[in-house]
């Protein structure tokens, strides 16, 4: 999936998932926004070889804006931009929405 902006803002946040899989992964990124404003820029470190494609599904799913991997970096890198209004997923499962 191609990035939304051609170059991805600086980073308010950053979340190293390196060595995680998918699930695991969606947890951490979870539990580490949770209490971050909306419009925070938040820099995911993946090494999963799904997260590019996990995290832009898992963002039109919640509602948060994908904006791409992140060029330059050694590492895989990609960012998205949290938003106001999004849909809440349950702790324990980052794929189903809280009821």
């Amino acid at each position: 999936m191609s990035p939304v902006h051609p170059e991805s803002p600086a980073p308010d946040l950053t979340v190293d998932g390196t060595g995680l899989l998918c699930v695991t992964l969606l947890l951490r990124l979870r539990r580490e926004i949770a209490d971050a404003a909306p419009g925070t820029v938040v820099h995911l470190i993946a090494t999963d070889p799904a997260a590019p494609l996990d995290l832009p599904a898992w963002c039109h799913m919640t509602g948060h804006h994908y904006l791409g991997p992140v060029p330059g970096d050694a590492r895989p890198v990609y960012a998205l931009r949290l938003s106001a209004g999004a849909r809440p997923t349950r702790a324990d499962a980052p794929w189903h929405p809280t009821p």
